[in-house]
């Protein structure tokens, strides 16, 4: 329940302190005396933005503060602990307006957010004022209030969070169509490159050894002349290395007959001639081994030549092409991949479906007993309001529920709310309304029948009058004054 408002540097407002008390409150007073001010204060302490225009002219700051007393308000309490605010009988919040921009909130002396008083703010008040008129007027607005009304709000959570599992496996399915019919066109070019890789089964510094392999065949006649000779001066010829190694060793050898103190070792001298017949038989085989293959170089040839294509074509390198053709193996694996990902979603797209097609029904089948609770709870309050002939109607247009596509977040169901004011005259939607009278009441018989059944203790109406007079007004305000037997108004 309200009990204090202060309000500091407020719009046309200096200073102003006000006390509520239990049941009915009027403030009451010529227009533009600044009532509706009071309900802007008390909106931007429910989180309303702020603008700084609020601020009193030649003023820097406004400042806005409620005491509300929360003794029994178990709920709240609770809410306002596990938001981590102190939560005790009284409950203080203040807003603070600076033209700098820096504007402030507090709950209970702590920093708050807007989001903060939002959060509170449908268990401390409601207010019914001109844009609750508006509200009420447009049609998609009304699925909301019956849904309150009926008490379905739990179990359209429920459905919306079935909805939002279905509506995501619908995008994601969407997403990897495209992305397969993509890949589809994608995956046959890359087959095409990727079987022209795999045909010619490069191995990795292959065009290194067949560039060594192609130099050595080209010269191969030079090289084995070349190898003929080293091996004849070596070992072969008259008077070859190995001859005359083989004369010193033989003349060291008698040196030493005669003066053993020549300090040299045959065996090193031998080790060099062995060294030397191993070096000249290696070039004997190696010469040996030396053939002239005219068709083996023109095989290395055509392998280069193709090599080097597939090397122009993916990187310049040879590595280059290996590493592409490992990628290209890998997106055509995803494209694999992606068809198991959007068989194992349609699954799961289906098992949501038939849970949101449940749920829909549900819903459905819950406001239809709703509507007609409704009806009858409005049609008495608006008999009440000097409407004694006038008839309430909660209108379906009904989505087939079968169809799971044409559920939307709500659910199946498309309601409207139609007044038949006089005997006589067909039903009208709220929005053809013309009398501001009929619609003041229409919005009064449904805020009291809201109001029965809702949670929140502080009830405001602002120019509630609007449109009406004389013993109409009168029955108005009774219906305030019982309205207040059982909340704050």
């Amino acid at each position: 329940m309200l009990r204090d408002l202060s309000i500091a540097n407020f719009a046309i407002i200096d200073e102003l302190r006000v006390s509520f008390e239990e049941g009915l409150n009027v403030i009451s007073g010529e227009t533009g005396a600044g009532k509706s001010i009071l309900i802007g204060a008390v909106s931007l302490l429910l989180g309303d933005r702020a603008a700084a225009d609020m601020i009193r002219t030649q003023t820097d700051t406004a400042t806005v503060e409620a005491l509300f007393d929360i003794q029994g308000n178990r709920a709240l309490q609770e809410k306002l602990a596990q938001m981590g605010f102190a939560a005790g009988d009284d409950l203080v919040i203040r807003r603070v307006i600076s033209r700098s921009g820096k504007n402030k909130a507090q709950i209970n002396g702590q920093m708050a957010t807007l989001a903060n008083l939002a959060a509170i703010s449908e268990s401390l008040i409601n207010i019914c004022g001109q844009h609750e008129h508006q509200v009420i007027l447009f049609a998609e607005n009304h699925i909301d209030i019956l849904d309150a009304f009926g008490g379905i709000l739990d179990a359209r959570r429920e459905y919306a969070a079935v909805y939002d599992r279905f509506q995501q496996c619908l995008g994601r399915i969407a997403k990897l169509e495209e992305l397969r019919r993509r890949s589809a066109e994608k995956a046959d070019w890359i087959r095409f490159q990727l079987e022209e890789i795999k045909s010619l089964n490069p191995r990795a510094g292959e065009d290194a050894q067949l560039a060594d392999e192609r130099k050595v065949l080209a010269n191969a006649r030079t090289l084995a002349d070349r190898a003929d000779r080293a091996y004849a001066l070596l070992y072969a010829d008259s008077g070859s290395v190995g001859e005359q190694l083989k004369e010193a060793l033989s003349q060291i050898r008698e040196i030493q007959k005669i003066d053993p103190g020549l300090n040299l070792r045959p065996a090193d001298v031998e080790g060099s001639y062995v060294i030397l017949q191993e070096a000249a038989l290696a070039l004997r085989d190696y010469q040996k081994k030396l053939v002239f293959d005219p068709e083996r170089l023109a095989a290395i040839d055509e392998r280069q030549d193709a090599l080097g294509r597939l090397k122009r074509k993916h990187g310049g390198t040879l590595e280059a092409v290996l590493a592409r053709k490992r990628e290209m193996e890998e997106e055509l694996q995803s494209v694999s991949g992606a068809e198991e990902e959007l068989a194992r979603l349609k699954k799961e797209k289906d098992a949501a479906a038939g849970e949101l097609r449940e749920k829909a029904l549900g819903l459905s089948t819950m406001r239809q007993q709703a509507a007609r609770s409704l009806e009858r709870s409005v049609d008495r309050e608006i008999h009440d309001l000097n409407m004694p002939h006038a008839s309430f109607a909660v209108k379906f247009l009904r989505r087939c529920p079968e169809d799971e596509t044409a559920c939307g977040p709500k659910g199946g169901d498309e309601i409207e709310f139609y007044l038949t004011a006089n005997a006589g005259e067909e039903p009208k939607a709220l929005h053809k309304i013309a009398s501001g009278g009929e619609l003041s009441r229409i919005v009064l018989a449904l805020k009291n029948v809201l109001t029965r059944i809702g949670s929140v203790d502080t009830v405001v109406f602002d120019e509630v009058d609007s449109g009406i007079g004389g013993a109409t007004a009168e029955i108005v305000g009774r219906k305030l004054k019982t309205l207040s037997a059982h909340h704050q108004v």
